[in-house]
Order: C-alpha cells, then sequence, then structure tokens
C-alpha cells in the first residue's frame, strides 16, 4: 500500500509530487527534484516558500508562547495584528475578528452582515467560490462540484452575474450595464432591499476564472448598498496581501467596503483568516453570538501574519506584483497572438488568467489540461480553474522575477505548440 493511500480520497491531487522543502518560488523533494511552483498554494505563499523572516518570527513565538485562547486571555502578538491590519485596511476598517480559514471569515462576515442589519438575505455572484462550509457551499457558484450531493444548503442566499466581459461578449460598461440592470431585477422579484443584509464580491473572480471586476461596476455596487443600507462585504480571501498590485483587490476600483474578509496570504500559509470592519458594524455583533477556539489564539500563526504583512511592505512585494504582473500579460499576450486557442488574457498583478476557446469561442476545456501536462512533465506548476475548467491561471508568489516569469512562459509555450 502507498503512503498516499492512507489519505482520504475526497482530496484531489494535481501531481504525486512530495515535497519536503521549499525556498522561494521552488520546491524540493527529497531527492533533490525541483519544482517551480506558480500556484503558490493556490494563492497562499505571496511570500515565497519559508520566507526566513516568517520562519523566524513562527519559531520565536513557539518558544514563548503556542496558544491563548482569547476568551481567556488575550496575547500581545494577537493586537499586534489587528494594528498592522487597521495601519493597511481603509480608515473605516478598524474592528478585526480572527478565524482558521477562508471559509470560516466568510461564514463570520455573513453572521456579522445578518446581525449589523438585521436583515437575512445575502447576494453573491455567479462564478464566485467563497468556501466549502455548508453555509460557504451555499454562495459558492464556480463549479457544481463544490456543491454535488450536499444539498439542500442553506436558504437566504440568491445569485447575480459578475460582470465577466469575455463571456458576454460585452465590454467593460456594456457588461457593468447588464449586470446592474440583473442586479435591479433580482432586488424586485427574489429579495427586498429591506430583507437584504448584504453584497458578497470577490474582487476579481478568482475559482470562477480570474476575473477582474471592472471598477464602474463596483462603485455603481457601492452606491446601490449605500442607497439601500446593503452592506459591501468583499471577499479577499485569494486577491489580497499584494496579489494583485495593490495590497487589496478593492483598491483598483476605487471603493471602500464595509467588511473585508481576508485568508491565504495573510501568513503565508500558516492557518488564520481575518475578518475586518467598521466599529459601529461591530458593535452589533452580540457577544457570544460567534467565536472559535484557534481564532484570535495560535500565537505562531500570528506571528506569521504579522511577519508576512512586514515582508510584503519591507521588501516592495506589492509593487513587485504590479510590474512583473505586467511583465506577464505582455508575455502572454504575445503568446496570445501567436496562438488563437487563447481567448482571452486577463488579471490584475500577479493574479493572472488565460482563457483558451475553441475556433466557435466556445469555452475549450481540452487544449488547456494539455498544456498543463507539459508544464507538469517540465516540472511547472500551473493550476486550471473557471466553471468549464477553460482558464488556466497565473499566481506565482510575489518575490518571482523576470528571470523566473521567462523561464515559466518559455515551458507554458512549449506546452501550447505541443497542444495545438
Amino acid at each position: 500500500m502507498e503512503k498516499t493511500d492512507l489519505l482520504a480520497p475526497v482530496w484531489s491531487h494535481l501531481t504525486d509530487f512530495q515535497p519536503v522543502r521549499g525556498e522561494g518560488i521552488y520546491l524540493y523533494d527529497a531527492a533533490g527534484i525541483q519544482y517551480t511552483d506558480f500556484t503558490s498554494g493556490i494563492g497562499v505563499t505571496n511570500t515565497g516558500h519559508c520566507h526566513p523572516a516568517v520562519v523566524t518570527a513562527v519559531q520565536a513565538q513557539a518558544a514563548q508562547l503556542i496558544f491563548g485562547q482569547i476568551n481567556i486571555v488575550t496575547q500581545p502578538i494577537t493586537i499586534q495584528l489587528a494594528e498592522k491590519l487597521n495601519a493597511i485596511t481603509p480608515p473605516n476598517i478598524d474592528r478585526f475578528f480572527f478565524s482558521n480559514s477562508g471559509a470560516e471569515a466568510v461564514e463570520g462576515a455573513v453572521k456579522l452582515a445578518r446581525h449589523a442589519t438585521k436583515r437575512r438575505n445575502i447576494i453573491v455572484f455567479q462564478g464566485s467560490f467563497h468556501g466549502r462550509t455548508h453555509q460557504t457551499m451555499a454562495m459558492t457558484t464556480s463549479k457544481t462540484i463544490y456543491r454535488q450531493g450536499y444539498q439542500p444548503l442553506p436558504a437566504g442566499v440568491f445569485v447575480a452575474p459578475f460582470p465577466y466581459g469575455y463571456y458576454y461578449s460585452m465590454d467593460d460598461h456594456e457588461v457593468t450595464e447588464f449586470c446592474m440592470r440583473q442586479i435591479d431585477l433580482l432586488l424586485h422579484s427574489q429579495t427586498a432591499p429591506d430583507e437584504t443584509a448584504a453584497f458578497v464580491i470577490e474582487p476579481v473572480l478568482g475559482e470562477g476564472g480570474y476575473v477582474p471586476a471592472p471598477p464602474e461596476f463596483m462603485q455603481r455596487l457601492r452606491a446601490l448598498c449605500d442607497e439601500h443600507g446593503i452592506l459591501m462585504v468583499v471577499d479577499e480571501v485569494q486577491s489580497g496581501f499584494g496579489r494583485t498590485g495593490k495590497m487589496f483587490g478593492f483598491e483598483h476600483t476605487g471603493i471602500e467596503p464595509d467588511i473585508i474578509i481576508m485568508a491565504k496570504g495573510l501568513a503565508s500559509g500558516m492557518p488564520i483568516s481575518a475578518i475586518g470592519s467598521r466599529a459601529d458594524l461591530m458593535a452589533r455583533w452580540q457577544t457570544g453570538t460567534h467565536g472559535g477556539t484557534y481564532g484570535g489564539g495560535n500565537g505562531p500563526a500570528l506571528a506569521a501574519a504579522c511577519a508576512t504583512i512586514d515582508v510584503i511592505q519591507d521588501e516592495h512585494l506589492v509593487e513587485n506584483a504590479a510590474t512583473l504582473g505586467d511583465y506577464l500579460m505582455d508575455g502572454l499576450n504575445d503568446l496570445k497572438a501567436e496562438y488563437p486557442a487563447i481567448g482571452d488574457v486577463r488579471g490584475r498583478g500577479l493574479m493572472v488568467g488565460v482563457e483558451f476557446s475553441d475556433a466557435n469561442g466556445r469555452p475549450d476545456p481540452v487544449t488547456p489540461l494539455k498544456v498543463q501536462e507539459v508544464c507538469l512533465d517540465n516540472n511547472l506548476l500551473l493550476l486550471i480553474c473557471g466553471s468549464y475548467k477553460n482558464v488556466m491561471r497565473w499566481i506565482p508568489p510575489l518575490v518571482v522575477n523576470k528571470t523566473q516569469i521567462d523561464t515559466a512562459l518559455a515551458i507554458f509555450n512549449e506546452g501550447l505548440a505541443a497542444a495545438t
């Protein structure tokens, strides 16, 4: 029996590779075989694998205090992380709650929104991914597999179209107009404004295809929320902490959210997530109605998050993501001009999607699988996303350099040539 046979088969596996060490953008197995990780553990290791500053912070905290349950004591490191988040979020975001995972943070944000507004319904967007718990499965619409066999799911969740211009064959303004009209219809036909607690949106659609929401759409959605007293909740689980060339994805759109959901890149791989909101909203969240054993109490995870924010700022990783994101997009657009199978290249910073379409413009899930196979044969890890599994996503660690991107593009080009 293989050792991996002891693991639950519900996990899918991109490879059989078993790394024992990581450094920067690379993973190594016991034999020293090197893989280039352009997945960042699905947007987690923004500072690269085992950044020395993060490692040192975890080791130091573990030697002092591993755990202090926040309902009983408050560790200084917990307050320190809240202070760091307060410094990088908009002025209106000044209260923070910590959990273990993105799904937990999404659930917490929904509970906060319902308590704060005394309303029950939530509107999410087509193609969204918010987690795999029952509440977050009800909010996830990127693929049927994430919900398959688990119905019925919690009620009170309604779905609006995401402004996915390429899918609808519209420019940013046209798709904004279309989606806002559909939202207006939704508010007149399924959930009235006075029973709608929040819109929950990814500023860059993640599992649904790496689609940035147009600034005009986000601004009009913000205005609609203000008009009706509906909260605007941004899910920055995958797009946060420098990934898009801004600290948070919503910063590209000129809006300020009411609630920010954070996880993944927050702590370079340690399990922690956060909700940020306004003091007046948090004050309406009844004490004792939400909590958790480890959130706010896991010392090494809190220390890793503090160190991660420091590294992102000190090493100018947000700026690196912006600069090298443009460089990556230029390289991918050059390949798009050469290979008709690439229908669209889009993204922000180092969160880039390459969508494959057939000759009739329909989703092509076959070509990216072939390209991915060639990439894997060359020890390059790339992931596929999208409801039709036809989008290759590029999410290298934010410490990546031009030479490393050039190498990955050359392998990708080899894959395209073989597949097409």
